[in-house]
Formats: C-alpha cells, structure tokens, sequence
C-alpha cells in the first residue's frame, strides 16, 4: 500500500510560506530525529533557495542516541547548514536556538534589523511545542495529530528576534514507499490516509531487525517471532485485544503497538541511517 496525505489546505499553506521566504533570515527545519531523511520537506528545501538552515532533530529523546549523532555529523557538512538533537520538551532550546540563528545571520538581530527566524516543518514534527518553548507561554495549539496548526503566527521572543511559526506541510508525493511508512509510524500522516495494521507490520519488522531486546524488554518474550504479523498477534493476545472466540483484534493490537512506538515506551528506536 502506497501512502500519499496532502490535504488540501497545505497548497495555501505552501504558498505562505513561498510570500515570507523573502524576508526570512533563517529557516529553522525541524525534523524528527528518528527519521531525519524522511521527514526532511524537499519543498521547504526548494522553497528556502539557499537561506541560512539550522536543522532540528527534535524528540531526540526518543531516537537512538547512536543514529542520531550519526544524522548530525552528516547534516554538518551541508554549507550554510548548522545541526542540533534536541528535545523541544526541555529547557536548553530556548537558550540555544536564538544563539544558533545569530551565528548564522550575524549582520541581524538588532532592533532596527531584527533577525527574521522561520520555523517549518512537517506535521507533528514538534513545532507548536517548540514555539512554546521559545515563546514561553502556550503560544501555539499543541496535539498529538497531524496538521493542527494551519496559519501562519508571528512572535517576538527576545529583543532583535521575531519568530514565524508556519502550518506544517507535507509533499504531494512521497520520494519512496518505505518514507511514507515511516512518516505514518511517527504520526506524520493523518490517519485517513494510512492503514494502522500495515503501518504497524512495518514498524515491527524494523524493529525485530534492529532492537529485537527492546521489543522483548516491552512485551515481556523471551523470543521473538520471525514475521511482524506474529508479532503483532502476540502483543494483542497477551494485552487483551481479543474479539469474541479468543480472536485477537489485530487493528487494535497494531494501534496499541504504534502508540508504544511513538511514545517512547518500547525505547529509543531510530527508522534509518545517513547510509541509507
């Protein structure tokens, strides 16, 4: 199954974004540290032409840690690109942010020349909970779903230092299938567009691969099983998603199992590698 999610709105929303390029100092991207590649937006890429690019590997505290020192290593060589982990729940981004945008436009970020910050990103990227962050209050409607913010928002967060905070967008077709699955595993993805059981066969064939302890720590097995779908059933059988007769409710054990995933509870677990 091959997963595409452009709704309607993000056409506008590109639009907006294209008008205030022109006045934008610096582009703040952020990305999800578990799937830096696939959830990087090659149209905010083409959109920015060029412009001064602090990359965010934002929820990095729910990545592995070894991947993503890896991501931002190769991230660092791109010219007029800085990378940072961060996780935009924890204090130290308000501080470095607004740091790392100045050192990357240093003509800026005077009263009469403020620094121009813009914040971009796919949904459910961290955004919001990052303006939150810098702004210091709940700026910006926060939500565990895709494509809650849908204007753009301007803020000032210190003197010299004016934030644009803009709608997550994604792209109207995704460059590989297994992006598409990896966006959707994360909640990149609205969940009209995606089939919860093949996401979550995805995941679970990832992770039997590469953090197979992990998965055995979570739900208790001292083996796994070699297919995901077996996987899948096991968790639900042994979390109680059973249907009349003992069935096991797979869609459901497939939510359960993502919902795991994305919260960090199975552990810090990475999609893919700057190899591949």
């Amino acid at each position: 199954m091959s997963i595409q999610w452009y709704p309607g709105h993000m056409n506008k929303a590109k639009r907006d974004i294209a008008d205030a390029m022109s006045s934008t100092d610096v582009v703040v991207e952020v990305l999800d540290a578990r799937l830096p590649h696939s959830s990087e937006n090659p149209m905010i890429t083409e959109l920015r032409k060029g412009k001064a690019c602090l990359k965010i590997l934002n929820k990095s505290d729910l990545a592995d840690p070894k991947i993503t020192a890896l991501w931002i290593r190769h991230m660092k060589q791109e010219s007029g690109t800085m990378a940072v982990a961060l996780s935009a729940k924890q204090p130290e981004g308000k501080r470095l942010i607004p740091k790392l945008c100045r050192q990357l436009a240093p003509h800026r970020g005077t009263i009469l020349k403020p620094l121009r910050i813009m914040i971009a990103g796919i949904p459910n990227a961290g955004k919001s909970t990052l303006i939150n962050l810098l702004v210091g209050k709940r700026a910006a409607k926060v939500a565990d779903e895709a494509a809650v913010t849908k204007m753009q928002q301007l803020y000032e967060i210190e003197k010299g230092v004016l934030i644009n905070d803009t709608p997550g967008i994604t792209w109207p077709k995704f460059e590989t299938e297994q992006g598409g699955y990896r966006l959707a595993a994360t909640g990149a993805i609205g969940k009209n567009a995606m089939d919860p059981i093949e996401v979550a066969r995805f995941a679970a064939e990832h992770l039997i691969i590469h953090y197979p302890e992990l998965l055995k720590a979570r739900y208790g097995v001292e083996s796994l099983p070699q297919h995901a779908m077996d996987l899948l059933e096991e968790i639900g059988r042994r979390r109680g998603c059973l249907q009349s007769g003992g069935l096991v409710d797979i869609e459901k054990a497939a939510n359960l199992f993502l919902l795991d995933f994305r919260s960090g509870k199975i552990g810090r677990i990475s999609l893919e590698k700057p190899e591949e």
